[in-house]
């Protein structure tokens, strides 16, 4: 008899963690590595939302146990933020608070799911999305999307791989990890698609603030409010207001939803920490200037990578309109030797370019998409310029 479950057995490492982590071992050892892996935004969380924690560290309501389904008031407070930013109107009752982003996602996922059922997963998509659905006995069905198409998926791809056996459409925009964002016109297409064939959808809005140029962010229950009895909204604070220690995420659906996700919680963690909630609570409710700030920044990171992207031999690049990670195809410089090794896929061209440049990304395959790499910019502009500087000089040592 096995040790270990074979449900949890099968659940692969996050690799983006596993870059990240590998790329730190080697900072504290002394090497001079340039970090790509981790999404993660790198200015500190802004003053107020921290001094909101430290006043929340000396309130005693906050030692004790609150709600599994979050604070009232920050449920109330999710409500507003939607309405405000999206134009999304919802009852703080199908808001629940949870422990980030990816434990909405494993809740959405188990409470909507039975053994067989099907998503539907454009691809490339975060690592997380595929693990979720598994362990709540679900089948990902990825569809495939590639950079001559801007990674978007089209009624056509979707309609070609709904089953019988299809209950629900994963929908991301602003997406993790292409930066592919959709117009309104195609969104509803989609969502009209996914009406029509009484599907669920489960929409990623954690980079709604992040767009850029003149891409706008929509939602889908607004753009299609025929939908909203069955769209499940999964977001957070990580990436808008540089708080992914804190570990503040919700989810936003129908109100039978909302309870069984809370009923869920309520045995897996209860209530996500109290000081994390205050803190959320004073970043949608504050001052919104930071998130200016930080997209400006993006934005000026964004528009320096693609260009340097696109002088890395072997690189294409499609320019990313969202998030803050750029995802070029690096097909063209597989199979080359380099400096004595040949890479024949990104996994191995990623171990290489560690190794031999100190510069770390995360390979394709770990986004459904081989041949590809996610490239973070969240980090700062000289580190930037110097880690794909690195990687061209390295690409123009081949043969």
């Amino acid at each position: 008899m096995p040790r270990v479950s074979r449900r949890v057995s099968a659940i692969a490492e996050s690799p983006t963690l596993a870059v990240d982590a590998k790329a730190k071992a080697l900072q504290a050892a002394g090497e001079s590595v340039v970090n790509f892996g981790a999404g993660e935004p790198d200015f500190p969380t802004p003053a107020h939302i921290v001094e909101a924690a430290v006043e929340a560290c000396r309130d005693p309501r906050n030692h004790r146990y609150s709600p599994a389904p979050g604070l009232p008031e920050l449920r109330e407070a999710v409500a507003a933020k939607t309405a405000r930013d999206s134009g999304y109107a919802a009852t703080a009752a199908q808001v629940v608070i949870t422990n980030g982003g990816k434990q909405a996602v494993y809740e959405v996922f188990a409470a909507l799911l039975d053994p067989g059922d099907e998503v539907i997963v454009p691809a490339p998509y975060w690592v997380t999305y595929p693990e979720a659905i598994a362990l709540a006995g679900g089948v990902a069905v990825p569809v495939a999307t590639t950079v001559g198409s801007g990674f978007q998926v089209t009624v056509e791809q979707l309609e070609a791989a709904r089953t019988p056996r299809t209950k629900v459409l994963l929908f991301v925009s602003p997406s993790n990890p292409t930066g592919a964002v959709y117009d309104r016109a195609s969104m509803e297409a989609i969502g009209r698609w996914a009406d029509e064939h009484g599907l669920w959808v489960v929409t990623d809005e954690i980079y709604e603030h992040l767009v850029y140029g003149d891409a706008r962010f929509h939602s889908m229950p607004v753009v299609v409010p025929s939908l909203a009895e069955r769209t499940v909204i999964v977001h957070g604070v990580a990436k808008t207001y540089a708080m992914t220690g804190w570990r503040v995420g919700w989810m936003i659906g129908p109100l039978d939803v909302a309870k069984a996700v809370g009923n869920l919680q309520s045995h897996l963690t209860s209530n996500v920490a109290n000081v994390s909630q205050r803190a959320a609570l004073a970043a949608l409710t504050g001052d919104q200037a930071s998130v200016a700030v930080m997209r400006d920044a993006f934005d000026r990171r964004r528009r320096r990578m693609v260009d340097l992207l696109r002088s890395v031999p072997g690189a294409e690049v499609c320019e990313p309109l969202g998030a803050f990670y750029a995802f070029p195809s690096f097909e063209r410089a597989l199979g080359r030797t380099i400096r004595g090794r040949r890479a024949s896929s990104t996994l191995e061209l990623a171990e290489l370019v560690l190794d031999e440049a100190k510069v770390a990304f995360v390979p394709g395959e770990a986004f459904g998409a081989p041949g590809y790499a996610r490239l973070a910019y969240a980090l700062g502009d000289d580190a930037l310029e110097e880690g794909v500087t690195r990687i061209a000089k390295l690409l123009a040592d081949s043969d």
